[in-house]
């Protein structure tokens, strides 16, 4: 057999925290051959993306104590190569898709820009050729009107289109090796296929090969030659994915196939009162060309949408990304403008000032999609938990705000021990864990949930689901769901709100519309959705 691209061999890689020192990887050991794609799989904080990291040289410094082991890239140990060695293996040999694109994004240019910008570093390109070649990938990665969005900054596009970007990136170079950490986590179900049969085309066409990590199993299984299982540091089996799938060896293994959201919410009712609604409820954002940015047009991302959202209950809302889904929960809790009428709790919130809405922040709390941007760095988690505690009950003890932040931390699975770390201590799913913990902690009403289990893996999705369940029946909470992951909102919705581009499509009792869709975008969506989710599906019934 022909000498693998990528061999990484004994890796080890451990970090330090004042005194003491924590191990995020030991002992990995595997292969990648031209063509092939190795899936690594495992649970948050497993040592997945670590492992991944320290195959480009990009683990933080000084906390990352230098890796052991070796990292061989055609022949050569990445371990040993200079800085400028290393420089022109980046991006050019070996690309990586990371796992939050709003944090690898530049805020300050164009998407065009920095997509160009890794064509003329490693080809040399002119302007001219540059922006040709980015609007060709921006079309094979599935991004709609892609020669309106060259132009875009980063917080123009939703979370699906910024991956889209990466992504676009990475392959700008044709690579050797593609590092993909997550790459389908902030997509749709439909554009995860088309992301996946284009990857796959890539491998076709130019032999590269793929270290794909993800928490994913349907995609796994339909992407991957070979699987490595990680937990806790160690790999603790591999081998040909269809022997993983079929025949797991490992009881680790065995838990993360069997592990998905479970259950089902109970039937809506209509009896409940309402905590929400919006009528005809508008977002319009103006297009602006020329030299005098003259409003030549508009962006309808909510266009004329009425909802409900009752007390104890989850209005889940799906389709594809850049549909109007965030857009339309952002205007809901007036944090973006709107036109409509907008009620909360009974009165009428459309017209309020800001300091005329603050005292109702309280009963309205948001979990955000980008658990890395919604986290302040600066800040440990214990202060990021309680910051809305200071605001809004400023009469409680600093002992008591400490007892309330450990308790909702320890709810949503955290260790209340850990509470004076930083974000980057955390995982990417970790780091949702303590989104959550920060809407909750205040007790609130409302809660819009922005994709807030894209991050997990596969047995934290359950176990979220069924804190969030929990906490639903025991506090009365009203959901706004906002998801691409139809296995997860048909655990928690009762009613559901289809959209695209804009416009509501379909929607009533989540029941119905699983069971019978009417429209073919919907049908679409599900068919799209429960094709990927089937490949894990036979091993659950084991």
């Amino acid at each position: 057999m022909a000498e693998p691209l990528l061999s990484v061999r004994n890796l080890g890689v451990a970090f330090r925290q004042g005194g003491e020192v924590s191990t995020a990887v030991e002992g990995a050991t595997f292969d990648i051959h031209k063509g092939e794609t190795v899936a690594l799989v495992g649970e948050s904080g497993s040592g997945k993306s670590v492992t991944a990291l320290s195959v480009m040289r990009l683990l933080p410094y000084p906390s990352a104590e230098h890796p052991t082991g070796e990292i061989l890239f055609k022949g050569k140990d990445l371990l040993k190569a200079s800085a400028k060695e290393i420089r022109a293996v980046r991006g050019n040999d070996i690309s990586i898709v990371f796992q939050e694109p709003m944090t690898s994004l530049n805020p300050l240019h164009t998407v065009e820009r920095q997509v160009a910008e890794v064509l003329k570093i490693h080809r040399g390109m002119g302007e001219h050729a540059a922006r040709k070649r980015v609007l060709e990938l921006f079309e094979q990665v599935g991004i709609r009107d892609a020669e309106q969005r060259l132009d875009a900054y980063p917080h123009q596009l939703s979370g699906g289109q910024r991956q889209r970007v990466m992504i676009a990136m990475a392959l700008a170079n044709e690579p050797d090796l593609l590092i993909a950490d997550e790459p389908t986590t902030a997509l749709d179900v439909t554009v995860q296929a088309q992301i996946i049969a284009l990857l796959r085309e890539l491998q076709k066409q130019t032999g590269m090969a793929m270290l794909f990590i993800t928490h994913d199993l349907g995609i796994v299984r339909r992407i991957a030659t070979r699987v490595c299982v990680m937990t806790k540091g160690h790999i603790v089996e591999q081998g040909d994915t269809e022997a993983i799938f079929t025949t797991p060896q490992h009881p680790y293994t065995r838990h993360l196939l069997a592990a998905e959201p479970k259950g089902a919410p109970p039937k809506s009712d209509l009896t409940r009162p309402a905590v929400l609604e919006a009528k005809d409820l508008k977002v319009w954002f103006p297009i602006k060309r020329g030299f005098l940015r003259k409003v030549v047009g508009h962006v309808k991302a909510v266009d004329g949408i009425d909802i409900t959202v009752r007390e104890g209950q989850t209005l889940g809302v799906v389709g594809e990304s850049g549909s109007g889904k965030t857009t339309l929960g952002l205007a809901i809790l007036r944090l973006i403008s709107s036109e409509g009428r907008i009620v909360f709790l009974g009165k009428d919130v459309q017209g309020k000032t800001r300091a005329e809405m603050r005292p109702l922040r309280s009963d309205m709390q948001i979990v955000f999609q980008d658990p890395y941007g919604s986290l302040s760095p600066r800040m440990s988690i214990a202060d990021i938990v309680a910051e809305g505690l200071q605001i809004h009950a400023p009469s409680l003890s600093a002992a008591e705000r400490d007892r309330k932040v450990a308790q909702a931390l320890a709810e949503v699975g955290l260790d209340p021990a850990t509470r004076h770390r930083y974000p980057h201590e955390f995982s990417g799913g970790q780091r949702q864990r303590i989104a959550v913990a920060r809407a909750m902690v205040l007790e609130p009403r409302f809660v819009m949930l922005d994709e807030p289990t894209s991050a997990l893996d596969m047995s934290v999705q359950a176990q979220v689901v069924d804190l969030l369940r929990e906490l639903q029946q025991r506090r009365n909470l009203a959901y706004l769901f906002i998801s691409h992951d139809l296995k997860v909102v048909r655990a928690l919705a009762n009613d559901i709100v289809v959209m695209r581009a804009g416009k509501v499509v379909e929607q009533g009792p989540a029941a119905e519309v699983f069971a019978a869709p009417r429209t073919d975008y919907t049908k679409a969506l599900m068919a799209a959705a429960f094709q990927i989710a089937t490949a894990a599906e036979g091993v659950v019934a084991q």
